[in-house]
């Protein structure tokens, strides 16, 4: 469930901190995405100032910013930022992955955002693939990918820490392990 707040029920004086950012560099190549955002919440009245902030030199004024509020408990619809307002929607057929940004003058930019949860080592993989020039991967694919990713490097993980539980040695069939004690001996007799 999401919850709307009007301009009464905000919160003032919260402490901005730096966001977390990765954006794509100016070139010729357009992609689906102009970078990510790793907030350290998923309180937009506390992220999005800094996020704002942040952006106002590359990219000029942030006037609008639309989520999907599957990902945010609370989606407040103004939040003040450095004696303006900032304007929050939010549509359920946006990616939930998916932050866009809009400026009267300057345009639309959309960015992944990367849940505040996750490890530092997979944020920076996502942070770099989202700011790929030209990347025509999508946020949710970007998301799907690295999930993927992460089950893959469990998986190691795990089999690395059965091959180290086993001393090194390699299983039989029947889930035994291996010695020169087990293994038949060959046609000459010697092991």
């Amino acid at each position: 469930m999401t919850t709307t707040l009007g301009r009464a029920e905000s919160r003032v004086g919260a402490p901005v901190v730096g966001a977390r950012l990765s954006l794509t560099p100016k070139t010729a190549l357009a992609g689906r995405l102009d970078g990510a955002w790793w907030p350290r919440s998923r309180d937009l009245e506390t992220e999005l100032p800094a996020l704002a902030a942040a952006l106002e030199e590359p990219w000029g004024r942030i006037t609008r910013v639309t989520v999907n509020p599957t990902r945010w408990p609370v989606v407040p619809h103004t939040i003040p930022v450095t004696g303006r307002t900032l304007h929050v929607g939010w549509f359920t057929e946006q990616d939930p992955d998916k932050l866009i940004l809009l400026s009267y003058t300057v345009g639309r930019w959309d960015l992944l955002v990367i849940p505040p949860e996750t490890e530092p080592t997979a944020a920076a993989r996502l942070m770099a693939a989202a700011a790929t020039p030209g990347s025509v991967l999508t946020a949710s694919v970007l998301m799907a990918n690295e999930a993927a990713i992460g089950r893959g490097i469990r998986d190691t993980q795990r089999q690395e820490a059965g091959w180290e539980s086993e001393g090194g040695a390699r299983m039989s069939p029947f889930g035994n392990p291996i010695d020169r004690r087990t293994l038949p001996l060959p046609g000459n007799g010697w092991r």
